[in-house]
């Protein structure tokens, strides 16, 4: 796995996501790399991210699908235009449609993995699958459509943060 996470190449403009901004001091902050032909992030769930005592709240493992698939298909778009994230044009993704399945209760107090693999990958469209794994067991599997952010979306002065 590389040092920098896709999120750290965000534009700052564009780093304030409450699933992966790295500027967004009371979210997640989740950081994905590759891991292979996989991408992986890990989270470990707070005491107050609870659903029912000693189980994570089903919201959070949604978004956490929702960030790292977002995050993958910026770098998948990348690799498809055979260049580096942090060079210009910045891309960035938006979620288009989001499907979680809950496969096991997801338990608090232990660190998540989160896997993401590209299933399809255009120019403006990823589709990402995306499993939760808690102690090696998979808690939630999903699929993130995600597509290039619409301009309309972006802020005038998004830069590039290498």
């Amino acid at each position: 796995m590389t040092n920098k996470a896709f999120q750290d190449h965000y534009p700052d403009d564009l780093s304030y996501c409450y699933g992966c901004g790295r500027l967004n001091e009371h979210g997640y902050q989740i950081k994905s790399r590759w891991d292979g032909d996989e991408s992986v992030a890990r989270y470990t769930p707070r005491d107050y991210h609870i659903a029912i005592p000693g189980f994570v709240y089903g919201g959070l493992i949604a978004s956490l699908i929702d960030c790292h698939g977002t995050g993958t298909a910026c770098a998948a778009a990348h690799a498809l235009e055979g260049r580096e994230m942090g060079t210009e044009p910045a891309l960035r993704f938006v979620t288009a449609s989001l499907h979680v399945d809950y496969h096991k209760p997801t338990p608090l107090g232990v660190p998540l993995e989160i896997r993401g693999r590209v299933i399809e990958a255009k120019t403006r469209k990823v589709v990402v699958s995306v499993r939760v794994l808690a102690e090696g067991t998979v808690c939630a599997r999903g699929e993130v459509v995600a597509v290039m952010m619409p301009e309309h979306m972006k802020p005038e002065s998004a830069s590039v943060n290498s």
